[in-house]
């Protein structure tokens, strides 16, 4: 039998939790899968006296995680911390370069330093593996670099954030408003205290940003990505999305259009009998169009000690039976400087939501705007009046550039009738 593959682990929260008990659980099927034992050395963490609910005692406890990269007795550094900066990317690079291969469930990270770090891995002859950080359980990356590398991959379209897709879960089935399913949320440990990483579309927009280089072998470039949460999104857009048969995801966008890239991370509207518009709840989602397999979606939990605890165990056994696969799929020097698709001259459907005081000539007004921004409406949703309160008016657009829609809302709020600011949202109709 071989050498074990021996790991320090940084970071036991959820995730190296979850890593641990794996670890202790299956050994011996690791052990057989892997063709040689999988044995943690050392562990390092924030605080030494939590109670974790594992036992820690039969490894070195390191209080300074960066020492795990210059020890001998480890062959592989798994980091747990998160961040995109301090400790994280110094143990990251402090290890790939004394020649480590390092696993890590870090999205930030690799979204803003990921080509860097990638280089860093080949100089070094090691590997830099994150199967856990894009869509936790969901085996998203190998599906990308490995199970569809003979495919030109066309469009990858993502749920890609739990805690988002059960909070707009919650208000179709419930009719409450956000933040009241916030708070639940954040009650029920779906949602963190400051939830604005999630809700503000950031988490899921790193997660992108990955798939999108993996995709079409491009350079990670998170500056370039339009990132839209889901704080505006009212009760009413969700009734009216049901009402037109729709439903609203947070919806990750990387898409091949006459040689350029659109990549955003925006709510969209899905058809509710749609492969997204069925995923509900903390359930994540990633769907891939290729040449030679067609579609194809992956569905499963996106975060928790299980789910992403089993990623990170994945990418430790590929590397124990030897597997050596570039960061992105191919060598960094192949991969190339993206040409990304200006957003407004994208052409979709639009559902645009207006809250008006009713007042005669109102359509009309909204109407020439449409007419002179060469927008055509094809459905319109109207309530009854409310004498001095403002009413919504709903409307569908046929396919027109992006741009030339947003413009037209910027001309909706300036209209007397109009109040708050419109809300636009993409309708992405997929089968």
């Amino acid at each position: 039998m071989p050498e074990p593959f021996r790991l320090g682990i940084a970071g036991l929260g959820t995730v190296g939790t979850g890593v641990v008990k794996i670890i202790q659980e299956h050994g011996a099927l690791l052990a057989a899968r892997a063709g040689r034992a999988i044995e943690i050395v050392a562990v390092s963490a924030r605080n030494p006296l939590k109670e974790r609910g594992i036992d820690l005692s039969r490894y070195e406890w390191v209080d300074d995680a960066q020492a795990l990269a210059g020890r001998t007795d480890i062959d592989a550094v798994v980091e747990l911390i998160g961040g995109s900066e301090g400790l994280a990317r110094a143990l990251v690079e402090g290890s790939l370069q004394a020649g480590k291969h390092v696993i890590t469930a870090n999205k930030a990270l690799l979204a803003h330093h990921g080509y860097a770090l990638a280089q860093c891995a080949e100089e070094n002859s090691v590997c830099l593996s994150y199967e856990a950080a894009a869509a936790g359980g969901i085996p998203i990356i190998k599906a990308l670099r490995e199970g569809f590398a003979g495919n030109n991959i066309q469009a990858v379209y993502g749920i890609l954030n739990g805690t988002c897709n059960y909070i707009l879960t919650a208000m179709r089935e419930s009719g409450r408003n956000f933040s009241e399913v916030l708070l639940e949320a954040q009650e029920r440990g779906y949602a963190e205290s400051d939830p604005s990483f999630d809700v503000d579309g950031v988490d899921a927009a790193h997660k992108l940003c990955l798939l999108t280089s993996l995709s079409f072998g491009v350079k990670p470039d998170f500056n370039s990505l339009k990132v839209k949460g889901i704080r505006r999104i009212d009760a009413m857009d969700i009734t009216f999305a049901q009402e037109l048969g729709y439903r609203i995801k947070l919806l990750g966008i990387a898409r091949r259009l006459n040689g350029k890239i659109m990549q955003v991370l925006e709510p969209c509207l899905v058809p509710v009998d749609s492969p997204l518009g069925v995923i509900e709840d903390v359930y994540n989602a990633v769907y891939v169009e290729g040449d030679f397999v067609s579609t194809q979606l992956l569905t499963g939990r996106g975060a928790g000690e299980g789910p992403t605890g089993s990623a990170v165990i994945s990418d430790i056994v590929d590397l124990a039976r030897g597997q050596r696969i570039p960061a992105f799929g191919v060598v960094t020097t192949a991969l190339k400087d993206a040409q990304w698709k200006p957003l407004g001259e994208t052409v979709a459907r639009f559902y645009i939501r207006l809250s008006v005081f009713d007042r005669a000539g109102v359509i009309a007004d909204i109407s020439a705007i449409l007419r002179d921004m060469n927008i055509s409406i094809e459905s319109l949703i109207q309530r009854g009046r409310d004498p001095g309160q403002p009413v919504p008016i709903v409307l569908t657009t046929h396919e027109s550039p992006q741009g030339a829609v947003m413009e037209a809302c910027d001309l909706f709020s300036r209209l007397e009738a109009v109040v708050d600011e419109p809300c636009l949202i993409r309708i992405e109709d997929f089968k």
